[in-house]
């Protein structure tokens, strides 16, 4: 098996038994793509851990940062995991390989008000049946703090249950399901959007959102979209998707204290990955500390 025909056969089965997501999975290709270009000639069976940490030490030189190399040597880990099941290698070189650590970065959210102004439609907005469309995007982003990939993976037959229910069904990594909640204004949102997508969507479209062509609407065109409403609202950022999903995150957890809920609704495997908005939402209390505290600063 040639190393390119072992890579193809290990995202199949990838994809085929652990149903992987296909960003993933191109983010996987990706990496394994330069872990062959950068063996060269040197086969897959005499790969050893010192070939691996000067990969490694040359990708972190030109920048990559801790956070991409581990994901790089998590992909380099799986398949040579996988090559050693089949016997094609007898050790696998990323054992005992750590990536360098990175500072950890704060998630971007808005605050309450910039999020309100983002989501206020554009008293210049002309793009007539999309704007309803995207006012339903946006409000069920920060409603409920969708990732973008479970947005536009959203079929019109969850439309009636959403309504009537308040609640929606999701599928998120590794095609775990999960409920969140949605609420009033995102329903009025999702409503208005229902009557006027079939002026737009194809026959045969299933999808929630379509595009222009009247069909699922990519998830390109809808960081575009938040971006240009961003812009035209006057925002001093740059806002994507996942920041609405950081917002939703900070927002609930400021109001209600609740880690555990914050957790379940984001669909997030582990708690720790929940508790960076514990960081976000002391700035937040610090902030109204040093704004409301005699003593705070000094005069």
């Amino acid at each position: 098996m040639t190393p390119s025909a072992a890579v193809d056969t290990w995202l199949a089965e990838l994809s085929d038994q652990r149903r992987l997501a296909a960003h993933t999975l191109s983010n996987y290709r990706r990496d394994l793509g330069k872990l062959l270009l950068d063996l060269g000639a040197v086969p897959l069976a005499d790969v050893q851990g010192h070939h691996v940490r000067r990969f490694v030490a040359q990708y972190h030189g030109r920048g990559l940062s801790g956070r991409s190399l581990a994901r790089l040597l998590s992909a380099w880990r799986g398949f040579f995991g996988w090559l050693g099941e089949r016997g094609l290698v007898r050790a696998n070189p990323c054992d005992g390989i750590r990536p360098p650590k990175s500072p950890k970065r704060l998630p971007k959210a808005l605050s309450v008000d910039e999020t309100a102004r983002l989501l206020t439609p554009a008293a210049d907005d002309e793009n007539g049946v999309f704007s309803a469309r995207d006012a339903a995007m946006f409000e069920l982003f920060y409603s409920s703090g969708l990732r973008l990939a479970e947005l536009v993976a959203l079929d019109v037959d969850t439309l009636e249950s959403v309504l009537a229910d308040g609640e929606l069904r999701v599928l998120g990594k590794r095609s775990k399901a999960r409920l969140v909640p949605v609420g009033s204004v995102a329903r009025a949102a999702l409503a208005a959007w229902g009557e006027q997508r079939s002026t737009v969507a194809a026959a045969d479209e299933t999808a929630l959102f379509v595009g222009a062509r009247g069909r699922r609407i990519s998830p390109r065109v809808v960081q575009l979209r938040l971006a240009q409403r961003a812009q035209l609202q006057g925002l001093p950022t740059h806002v994507h998707p996942h920041m609405l999903r950081h917002s939703f995150a900070s927002h609930v957890l400021q109001s209600s204290g609740d880690l555990r809920a914050v957790q379940e609704m984001l669909g997030h495997a582990s708690i720790a990955s929940t508790q960076v908005y514990t960081h976000l939402d002391f700035q937040h209390l610090a902030k109204v500390y040093d704004a409301a505290h005699p003593r705070a600063k000094a005069k």
